[in-house]
């Protein structure tokens, strides 16, 4: 039995959830594949795998085999790569986990990125639900608010900050604010996180103003809330990362903008205990390069905003 290559065939299974698609992957057959996994339980005398005619899922001794071999397969990719075979045209499938404000602004870059490398493959897993990365098969995720996982490699992206913006249509009929104060009179759209969700806090917390705002309109999903904004239902207060292309494009248009939101971090993680493939540094990096053109958009006091 070829270990390492049985290892690698684990790893894909697991990060597909499919043997046919590894097998398509391969150009292997699926009996072969599960002929790999079967010399694998046999090699290491446990069961790897629940197999139902539905899913798949890892015993527990396939976690701690899972693990070990995805340090191999990565160690095996980052030779590679110090060899110069990846470094010039990375292949393989890397999993983004993405809050639903970014992908509107992500989603529409990733095919320059791909035209480039076409080798490479991409899954977007688009969530404002944050579970266990590994259990989530996923080998980067972009994240707001502060990391407190210390299995977490965390890097720094910045600080999402929302802004309040309305459709052209919406103010050629009723006007714009010149105060936060006056957004009472005006149809808001309110993405419903929870409590107090219809109060907007402007300022800095030694100096803010919160105002409750009223409307026909609210969603629990702030795609939902951007799409009710651009079709000219309300005003809306979205991240800046969300609403940007808009606004470039000028199907938004920002309003109050001398009044400022107290921002919230945001990070790109990926766990630690794994070596970061050469591919999965590739599209990090241009993520993290996406997110810089943003920045100087937002900020009136030349902080890092998005």
């Amino acid at each position: 039995m070829d270990l390492l290559g049985a290892l690698g065939v684990l790893v894909r299974v697991v990060e597909t959830g499919s043997f046919s698609a590894v097998s398509r992957e391969r150009g292997l057959s699926q009996a072969a594949i599960a002929r790999q996994i079967s010399q694998l339980e046999q090699h290491f005398g446990v069961r790897l795998l629940h197999r139902t005619t539905r899913k798949l899922s890892l015993t527990d001794d396939g976690h701690v085999l899972l693990g070990h071999a995805r340090t191999l397969v990565d160690g095996v990719d980052a030779m590679e790569a110090e060899l110069g075979r990846q470094r010039s045209s990375p292949v393989g499938l890397v999993r983004v986990g993405l809050p639903v404000a970014a992908s509107p602004y992500v989603a529409p870059r990733i095919s320059e990125l791909l035209t480039k490398y076409p080798g490479l493959r991409i899954d977007l897993v688009i969530s404002d639900r944050f579970g266990d990365m590994i259990e989530d098969r996923l080998d980067l995720a972009v994240r707001p608010g502060e990391i407190t996982d210390a299995s977490l490699v965390v890097r720094n992206a910045g600080t999402s900050v929302p802004v309040v913006v309305a459709a052209p249509s919406y103010l050629e009929q009723y006007g714009a604010p010149s105060v936060p104060a006056e957004l009472g009179n005006h149809r808001c759209l309110v993405h419903d996180t929870g409590q107090d969700s219809d109060v907007w806090t402007f300022g800095a917390p030694d100096n803010a103003e919160s105002v409750r705002v009223s409307g026909s309109f609210s969603a629990n999903d702030s795609s939902a809330v951007h799409l009710a904004v651009r079709s000219g239902c309300g005003i809306a207060l979205l991240p800046m990362i969300e609403v940007f292309d808009d606004l470039r494009q000028g199907d938004l248009i920002r309003i109050l903008s001398d009044y400022s939101f107290r921002g919230v971090p945001i990070s790109i993680v990926y766990p630690s205990r794994r070596h970061l493939a050469p591919r999965t540094r590739l599209v990090m990096e241009f993520i993290l390069e996406g997110i810089k053109q943003v920045r100087p958009t937002l900020s009136a006091t030349g902080s890092a905003s998005i």
